[in-house]
């Protein structure tokens, strides 16, 4: 075998060597890091009061921090092939969904792309409205959210991931009096 031969025979095993290897994180913007596409948004789960009581209304948020260089699609896209960040519940019986707010998105042109998007970046606060029945169950329940995004930089885009989180709170018999929590979190309406 010639040495023409060899070493196309070499580039094509490391031409396939390469496509085999697992994704690696992508560097942050400024290169000092290697980050993760769940990593991106670091969140915080919080509930507005203890204990909710069956009957009343409450609040969660899920608060986020978006990694320096960073942005996230926001809730409502500019463009139809964009995903937006989503936030959903699964929610037992007994607890019924009033309303989900986002955050008011920037709308900021990037170099790779044709038109402004519609992005998040920062730190950003999603909230949940939710109403406790009559029948929801007493004691402590565990609420699963999934928090949905695709994150960019202005080099590239990470793939789209799903995030798992869960808000925790106890259930009470109606009329029990409850303390409002963490008013820094939600004294603060957009």
């Amino acid at each position: 075998m010639g040495y023409g031969s060899l070493w196309g025979l070499l580039a094509l095993v490391g031409a396939a060597a390469c496509c085999l290897l697992p994704a690696r994180p992508a560097l942050a913007q400024d290169g000092s890091r290697l980050i993760k596409p769940a990593d991106v948004v670091r969140s915080q789960v919080y509930v507005s009061l203890e204990p909710v009581s069956r009957g009343r209304k409450f609040e969660i948020a899920v608060v986020g921090a978006v990694a320096s260089g960073y942005h996230v699609q926001a809730s409502k896209v500019l463009e139809d092939y964009l995903i937006p960040l989503a936030l959903t519940a699964e929610l037992p019986p007994g607890m019924t969904l009033v309303n989900t707010r986002y955050p008011r998105a920037l709308v900021k042109k990037f170099p790779f792309a044709a038109k402004p998007m519609a992005v998040y970046e920062g730190q950003i606060t999603l909230r949940m409205t939710l109403q406790a029945g009559a029948d929801a169950p007493l004691g402590p329940l565990k609420i699963p959210l999934t928090l949905r995004y695709q994150a960019c930089n202005d080099q590239l885009c990470l793939p789209p991931v799903k995030v798992p989180l869960s808000a925790d709170l106890n259930v009470a018999s109606a009329g029990t009096p409850a303390k409002n929590l963490h008013p820094e979190v939600f004294a603060n309406h957009e």
